[in-house]
Formats: C-alpha cells, sequence, structure tokens
C-alpha cells in the first residue's frame, strides 16, 4: 500500500473528510483505488460538499463491486448515489440510480440490507405524496430487513421513517419514541456518516412540525457535537447552523442567532435549506426592527424556494400596510392545507385581522389554533393559542376571560424560557389590566415588558410599550372627531365593522378608515388596546363614548 492511501484510510477513521479525500485521491492517482477505497473517497468527497466528484467516485465503486461479483455492495453505491438526487430535486438521475439498484437486488434474488435502502426512498415518495399509510408499510419492511440482516444504517433509517410517518397519521405519541430510537443509535455512533446527517435533520424537522420545543432544543445541541466532531464537513451543517439559530431565537439569544443565520446562509448558497436560514434572518431583523434588512432576506427566503410567510406579512404590518398585510395572510392561510402549515400561520392571521379591525376573523382563526392546539398538546402551540383568543376577547370586550387566557399564555412562555414572547403577552395583559381599572397592575405588566424587550434589542417592542406608556399624552391631544367617538364607543362594546357600518349607516369601508384614524391618534396598534385607552382616560361613560369638543 501507498502512503498515501494508508494516510487517507486513517483519516477516514478519525473522520477527518478533507485529509482523507486529497490522499485517497492521491493514492487513486497514482495507482488507483480498488472499490472499498473508492467507497471511502466517494464519502469523504460526499462530506466535503464535492457533490459531482462524489457521484463520480460512487460510480466507479458501482462498477468496481460489481466486477467482483458483490451485487450488493454495488446497490449501496447505487442507492447511496441516486437518494441524494432526489433529496436534491434530480428525480430522473436520482430514480435512474435507484431503478439500477432495484434491478440488480432482482436479478441477484435472496434477502440482504440493500433491499431495505431501497424501500426508503419509496417510503419517501409516498410522504411527498400525501400518502403516510403506503409510506408506513414501505418503512416497516425497511425496518425490518434491518432487523433480519443487522445493518445498523437501514435500521435507522426504517425507524425514522416509520416514525414520521406515524406522525402524518396523527399517532405522534408512538411516532416521537420512534424518532428517538432512531436517534440513540446515531449518537451511539452505530450509523454511518451520512445516514446520521439524514436523521439528525429529518428528527428537528419533525420536532418542529409537533412544536415539541425541548425535544427540538436537546436533538439540535447533539446535531452541533456531531457537525463539530466531522472535520470539513459540509452538508448538515448548515442545516444544523439554522436549527440552533431558531432555538437561540425563541431563547432570546439574538445576537448569537444573527450570527448562526448569517452563517447558514454561507453554508447553504446554492443548496437545499438557503431559504430557511434566509427566512430566519428575516424574522431576526424584524423583530429588531430592521425592516429593511428583513425585506431583503424575506425576498431572498422566497427566491431560494421558502414560504416568506407568516413573517413577511407581519412585516408589512409593522410598516403600516395593513392592507398587503391582511391579502399575504390570507392567501397563506388559504393555501395551507394541513393543521401544521395553518397553526404556524393562524398566530399572525390573528394580529393582523385585530388590526385590521375585522374581530370576527380574527375570532374564527384563534378558535382554530385553540383547537389545533389540543390536537397536537404542544406547550408552544398552548401559548400560541391562549395568547391570540385572550386578545380577541379583549377586542370584544370581554376583559376578565381574554385576562385569564393571556395569564394562562405568560405561564407557558415563561415555561419555554421564550422572553420575547412573554413580553408581547405581558403588554396585552396590561392592556387587560386597564380595561379591569387595575392601573397598578398595568403599570407592572409594562415595566416588565419593556425590561425583557430593552435587553432583546426588540425595538418594535419598546416602541408599543411607550406607546402604552404615553396614552395620558394622547388623551389631551388625540383630536378625535365626533364620528371617530362614535366608532369608538362601540368598538368598546365589542361591535364588529359590520355591526358599526349598521348602527352608524355608513360602509364598513368607511369604519376602517375610522378606526384605523382612531388608532394612529391614540397611538395604540389595536382594537383592545383602544378600549382599554378609553376606560382608563374616562372616556366611557355608561358604556357609551363621552362626547368631547376636540
Amino acid at each position: 500500500m501507498s502512503g498515501a492511501l494508508v494516510r487517507g484510510r486513517e483519516a477516514l477513521g478519525r473522520h477527518a473528510w478533507g485529509d482523507a479525500y486529497a490522499q485517497l485521491m492521491a493514492a487513486d492517482r497514482s495507482r488507483g483505488l480498488d472499490a472499498p477505497d473508492l467507497d471511502g473517497a466517494a464519502l469523504a468527497a460526499y462530506l466535503t460538499g464535492k457533490d459531482a466528484e462524489s457521484e463520480a467516485l460512487w460510480a466507479r465503486a458501482y462498477r468496481s463491486w460489481l466486477d467482483r461479483g458483490e451485487r450488493c455492495r454495488a446497490v449501496r453505491c447505487a442507492f447511496w448515489i441516486g437518494l441524494p438526487l432526489l433529496l436534491q430535486g434530480e428525480t430522473a438521475r436520482g430514480g435512474g440510480w435507484l431503478a439500477r439498484g432495484a434491478r440488480l437486488l432482482e436479478e441477484h434474488g435472496g434477502d440482504c440490507a440493500e433491499g431495505g435502502l431501497l424501500l426508503v426512498p419509496v417510503g419517501l415518495q409516498a410522504l411527498s405524496n400525501g400518502d403516510p399509510a403506503g409510506a408506513l408499510e414501505a418503512f416497516r419492511r425497511a425496518e425490518e430487513t434491518g432487523e433480519r440482516s443487522g445493518d445498523p444504517d437501514v435500521l435507522a433509517l426504517g425507524r425514522l421513517g416509520r416514525g414520521q410517518a406515524l406522525i402524518e397519521l396523527g399517532d405522534v405519541a408512538h411516532g416521537v419514541p420512534l424518532l428517538d430510537e432512531a436517534m440513540v443509535a446515531v449518537t451511539a455512533g452505530e450509523v454511518s456518516p451520512v445516514a446520521a446527517g439524514i436523521v439528525y435533520c429529518a428528527v428537528l424537522l419533525s420536532c418542529q412540525s409537533i412544536f415539541d420545543v425541548p425535544r427540538a432544543e436537546e436533538w439540535t445541541a447533539a446535531l452541533g457535537r456531531w457537525c463539530e466532531s466531522q472535520q470539513d464537513l459540509v452538508p448538515f451543517r448548515g442545516e444544523c447552523l439554522v436549527h440552533r439559530s431558531e432555538i437561540l431565537q425563541l431563547q432570546g439569544r439574538w445576537v448569537e442567532a444573527l450570527a448562526e443565520a448569517r452563517r447558514a446562509c454561507s453554508w447553504l448558497a446554492g443548496r437545499s435549506g438557503e431559504g430557511r436560514a434566509h427566512y430566519r434572518l428575516g424574522e431576526l431583523h424584524r423583530l429588531r426592527g430592521e425592516l429593511a434588512d428583513a425585506d431583503r432576506e424575506y425576498r431572498a427566503a422566497s427566491a431560494a424556494g421558502r414560504q416568506p410567510q407568516p413573517g413577511c406579512a407581519l412585516l408589512r404590518l409593522a410598516q403600516g400596510h395593513t392592507e398587503a398585510a391582511e391579502a399575504m395572510i390570507v392567501r397563506a392561510v388559504d393555501s395551507a392545507r394541513d393543521g401544521v402549515t395553518r397553526a404556524a400561520m393562524l398566530p399572525a392571521y390573528v394580529e393582523i385581522a385585530l388590526a385590521r379591525g375585522d374581530v370576527a376573523a380574527a375570532r374564527r382563526a384563534a378558535d382554530e389554533l385553540r383547537a389545533l392546539a389540543a390536537e397536537y398538546e404542544a406547550d408552544l402551540l398552548r401559548a400560541a393559542a391562549a395568547q391570540a383568543l385572550g386578545t380577541v376577547l379583549l377586542a370584544e370586550g370581554d376583559a376578565p376571560a381574554g385576562a385569564a387566557l393571556l395569564r394562562e399564555s405568560r405561564v407557558c412562555w415563561q415555561g419555554l424560557s421564550a422572553p420575547y414572547e412573554v413580553a408581547r403577552v405581558r403588554v396585552a395583559i396590561a392592556g387587560s389590566c386597564r380595561a379591569l381599572g387595575d392601573d397598578d397592575g398595568a403599570e407592572m405588566e409594562i415595566e416588565a415588558a419593556r425590561d425583557l424587550f430593552g435587553r432583546l434589542g426588540a425595538v418594535p417592542g419598546l416602541e408599543a410599550v411607550d406607546r402604552l406608556r404615553g396614552t395620558t399624552k394622547a388623551a389631551t391631544d388625540s383630536g378625535l372627531t365626533p364620528r371617530e367617538l362614535d366608532v369608538l364607543a362601540l368598538v368598546a362594546e365589542g361591535c364588529t365593522n359590520q355591526q358599526i357600518a349598521e348602527a352608524l349607516v355608513v360602509s364598513p369601508h368607511t369604519v376602517r378608515r375610522h378606526l384605523q384614524n382612531v388608532f394612529r391618534k391614540l397611538g395604540v396598534p389595536s382594537r383592545a388596546a383602544a378600549t382599554a385607552f378609553a376606560l382608563q382616560h374616562d372616556l366611557l361613560e355608561g358604556g357609551r363614548v363621552a362626547r368631547s369638543d376636540h
């Protein structure tokens, strides 16, 4: 053996993929590589981001294994060429290699582990086609093959897929333990590097799909450690950075989250997952009040194939373009067919509908979100649903019920260690306190929210708190017209825009215009805040707005 070959094999053993590739290719140029070392070189090429070189090396390994009469090993090469191509959207070439592998197995006969591997893309295709029952059967057969053959890759991928299919079928209780079991095999070092990366990323996406934040945090940390142990790793590292950025954002560590999202954009440039990285940057910029930067990143996410909602709709709301925000979020919700996607959109739908004065639409969305939270039994969804319905109840004039739900939401967000969401819900609680005449309680909630926003660097949040605090000055300088006071009176009674239009004999469009003027003049963001303002400053008399000569 040449020295380069020895060094290449040694580098493979310590997961130094860049060094392994360089040494093995030097050995190949010197005297050529046989089938096992071609496999090793292909693996090293793939893990260092050299996709074309990896495909070529595995194609050579495929032919070399065939020449040695080892058809099952050749099938494995066909699988590792075909699956990444499929995942990258190259269905023709990927499907061709997988079909070649299937034909070899059919000719070979017998039962080998590679038969289980070829069932994995069958299951993935079924999931993609909306057939989780068909996927469950394919992955079950793959898992059984892995158990019979003792092949850890087949077993882990089959178990992973079966867990995903069960979750798609609504059986989260049985699906999640299968994901954890697949992850245990990965963290124990039983699974090959490419299969390990696939399992890590798929499990984290599944955790997000069921809003399981604690599990996502745990496995994201494990994925980070795994990536750091793989020298010169390119695939999976970018996805790891996106997952880590999402967790850091929720935890309120926004500076770190921004850094990880930027690194993810660099790692994933031109690759699958780039859109998610840009979307995460857009979210962080929006929350920090960097609206132009947020707009740029949402556009980049859309260009890379990632739906830019609900973030882009909330950005338009922050920019004051409420009609554009409404159009965006309505289209996004209408196109969302599964419960997971709708649950991700509905909190923004509620917020935008309330800003537009459409309490009835907000109520329908909040009720749907509450039902989804009960179905998924996830703390994050439960917190968002309680917050959404609580703010709707305030807008409807039911401050006691709204306050109770908002406090429930705050407890959930605190349990998830999500300081930004805690701050937002405390602002809403302050509004409910004012509506109930508890000015001291309102001031304490505002102080707590302002402190959290300040530590996060959430400029829009700080501005919202300052507007709420400045309502006394706004009361003096509001300049509300008599008709705007009429509208505010009916809002305080819980009337919808349509009901207000009928009472005042005007069009709903006119009501919306009056309501937007009320919000602007009082410096408040919503119907609930306007009602709280009127109550606090004695603009209401006997449930009606007091007339004044502004």
